[in-house]
């Protein structure tokens, strides 16, 4: 079978590799449909390996290179013994991550957290940018009729984004600043919207500026040629948003974020920073400010993701700017994401599907 296989730095490879055999108990067969290339993957690609583990992982094993691909729709092949909640020929989205279940963060129900935590298509043997991939069964969600096979693949994405925004305790009429229009920026700002805020985006890209535009769910602002923070007081009445979703990881839109929010106002740095950032401790201190990281998402957010974009709530599909084919991922997807010139926020693979 075919798969697009990472083997280091600016190394990944469309190849024939040995498909997999039966699933085991509690394991299905899938075959991908769709597959979202994901910042994660970018990082691995440019840097890599980073997550992808140099020495076997300890809750999967998985060592080396390593079939990417963790944003996936799927059908549904065969499943192993003892598999009821699927069945052959079901659409289904894969939840990606791996949890061993008995460590402190997973007896409390924040699997996400797992000491041991993995990822289909990082850190496991098998991954969505193939033609047949085997995932646990626990780790899927049959999709409706109402929901596509392209959505389905924007559901992990979607369930980033929409972790960042809920745990800013957005809330509707809040006014929201999202800070950075890719992906996970994009899709926040959609989330947000359908939760009745008032949303404010600011990115410098024109490509994903003009995207989020297109949405047509709050105002787009360019900080070079805006100053964000003195924008939003002015019309605020001097108070400053009540909310902003951090979605860059950059520092100097931390530090606009700091400035835009109003007083026991609530951040939530949803963009991951791959360095340290400068900010003024006193500042969140004097105006009583609420920062909160995000990883990942709630393993069991996967039903009502879908149900919102089943509902028509939440139009995740709108991100997606370009569709490919797996012969193309490197040329038309990896490389045309990293480029500086790229005209891209989204691209799904067409994986295993017809």
């Amino acid at each position: 079978m075919r798969a697009a296989v990472f083997h280091g730095a600016g190394d990944i490879r469309v190849e024939e590799i040995t498909a997999p055999a039966a699933p085991r108990a509690g394991e299905v067969l899938v075959r991908p449909l769709w597959c979202g290339i994901c910042g994660t993957d970018l990082h691995e690609y440019a840097q890599g390996p980073i997550v992808i583990p140099r020495e076997p992982h300890p809750l999967t094993g998985a060592c080396g290179s390593q079939i990417l691909g963790h944003e996936f729709s799927a059908e549904v092949v065969e499943v192993g013994d003892g598999v009821t909640a699927v069945r052959p020929g079901e659409r289904v989205s894969v939840m990606p991550l791996l949890s061993c279940g008995h460590c402190y963060f997973c007896r409390r129900g924040l699997n996400h957290l797992c000491r041991t935590m993995a990822a289909v298509g990082l850190s496991y043997q098998w991954g969505g940018i193939a033609d047949l991939a085997i995932v646990p069964a626990v780790n899927l969600t049959v999709l409706p009729d109402g929901v596509s096979d392209l959505q389905g693949a924007v559901v992990e994405p979607g369930a980033v984004a929409a972790y960042g925004v809920d745990t800013a305790g957005v809330r509707p009429g809040d006014n929201v600043l999202i800070t950075g229009a890719g992906p996970i920026g994009a899709l926040a700002s959609l989330y947000a919207a359908s939760l009745g805020a008032n949303v404010f985006v600011s990115e410098v890209n024109p490509v994903r500026a003009a995207l989020v535009r297109s949405f047509d769910v709050g105002v787009v602002l360019d900080p070079t040629a805006v100053d964000v923070p003195g924008w939003l007081r002015d019309r605020t009445d001097g108070i400053g948003v009540d909310a902003v979703i951090e979605c860059s990881g950059n520092e100097r839109a931390l530090q606009a974020a700091i400035a835009s929010v109003r007083s026991a106002g609530r951040i939530s740095q949803t963009g991951l920073h791959t360095q340290a950032a400068a900010i003024d401790p006193m500042v969140i201190s004097e105006h009583d400010i609420t920062i909160s990281g995000t990883w990942c998402f709630p393993v069991t957010d996967w039903p009502r993701i879908i149900d919102l974009i089943d509902r028509g709530r939440y139009p995740v599909e709108k991100v997606v700017t370009a569709q490919i084919a797996l012969e193309d991922v490197v040329a038309q997807g990896f490389d045309t994401l990293l480029s500086p010139t790229g005209d891209q926020v989204k691209v799904l693979v067409r994986a295993g599907g017809e």
